[in-house]
């Protein structure tokens, strides 16, 4: 190959197909064949502009499997990898040197937040006027930067449900590590998109005695939910708080994981769901206000712990990929869309505007 497709992001809700040079592979790098690449929230908030929107043209897609195409010898020394083998390639390209990456937070380092101030390079999110352009997944070739973070796929492991490795890795880490579940503890998961489904994948695996999922009524997000091992709570239909109430005999959630943006009166909610002295994570923004004393009262008078999460760590991605391969848990009822790489703005559009309810997590298969 001397040159690979890809769908690139021109403008708000726009997509060309574009052809790259490849880039020649040096001792330190490489290039990966893209099999599958998974679609999240982040995507559609870069594919709409409302992130981003001085980056200019981009390749999205973050949720990164393939099979290495050419790899420089030190990189294969690091990396583990030969040329022929499937692999996951995070989002992150983290410095490697400062606080956050010495303790195992690479979504925080600014040399791969897209949100810091200097520059950064982060796969999904960097545009393509920097050299060698394949910075994202929604292409046939990816371009392995010196510090990408690799990792082989176990054996029989297919690449499309490999993709999933994001939102349960994620999951593993925000409900082990930091929410700390306690073994036969009680987990409150709101908002069962992908990322939600890899919390409650993490609960169950965690052996918590009940997991209890939240979203509206019909949905089958929450019948995938019911068929990882959680109670499905229908918030249109009934009052959630008071059925976990009732099921934990007033004790409350030991962890509530709070993945569903909008307003900021749902913060009262998940506070609510907490037991005394339990953990309540955030893993999405909301918007609105909510009186100070409302949010304030239940943290102090419950004693609560309550934590921002983003992204994940290494140990977390390979636990996750060995779950994914072990078939332990019906993992793959999350995947339900797959579309080629001319078919990108639909895949956009069906994730991130909700095309079709029964979407649940979407790829683009190159």
């Amino acid at each position: 190959m001397r040159e690979a497709w890809a769908a690139v992001a021109t403008e708000p809700l726009r997509t060309e197909l574009r052809t790259f040079p490849l880039p020649e592979v040096g001792p330190e790098d490489g290039l990966l064949r893209v099999e599958a690449c998974g679609l999240c929230g982040t995507d559609w908030e870069y594919y709409t502009r409302q992130r981003g929107a001085h980056l200019g043209p981009m390749i999205l897609g973050h949720e990164i499997v393939g099979t290495v195409l050419a790899v420089g010898e030190q990189a294969s020394r690091r990396w583990g990898v030969r040329p022929g083998d499937r692999v996951a390639v995070e989002e992150f390209l983290p410095c490697g040197t400062c606080t956050f990456c010495r303790t195992g937070r690479p979504a925080l380092c600014d040399a791969t937040d897209s949100r810091s101030a200097g520059p950064f390079l982060r796969y999904g999110a960097t545009p393509v006027d920097v050299p060698p352009a394949l910075w994202g997944g929604f292409s046939e070739v990816l371009y392995l930067h010196p510090r990408a973070l690799v990792h082989r796929l176990p054996q029989g492991l297919s690449p499309d449900l490999a993709t999933l490795f994001v939102p349960v890795s994620n999951g593993i880490r925000w409900v082990r590590r930091d929410g700390q579940l306690p073994p036969g503890g009680t987990a409150v998961v709101i908002g069962p998109g992908a990322h939600g489904l890899g919390c409650v994948a993490a609960a169950v695996e965690a052996g918590a005695s009940q997991v209890f999922a939240v979203g509206r009524s019909a949905s089958p997000r929450l019948e995938a939910a019911r068929a990882l091992g959680a109670v499905a709570l229908e918030a249109d239909r009934v009052d959630v708080v008071e059925a976990v109430r009732d099921a934990t005999g007033g004790r409350m959630a030991d962890l509530v994981v709070d993945l569903a943006p909008g307003d900021a009166q749902g913060l009262q909610t998940a506070l609510a769901l907490a037991a005394k002295g339990g953990v309540v994570l955030f893993a999405a923004t909301k918007q609105g206000e909510a009186a100070v004393e409302t949010v304030a009262e239940p943290i102090v008078r419950k004693g609560l712990v309550v934590k921002g999460v983003r992204g994940r760590d290494f140990e977390a991605v390979e636990e996750a990929l060995a779950l994914l391969a072990s078939h332990r848990l019906p993992l793959d009822r999350l995947r339900t869309h797959r579309f080629s790489l001319q078919d990108t703005d639909r895949a956009l559009r069906v994730q991130g505007a909700r095309l079709d309810p029964s979407a649940i997590h979407v790829a683009v298969v190159p």
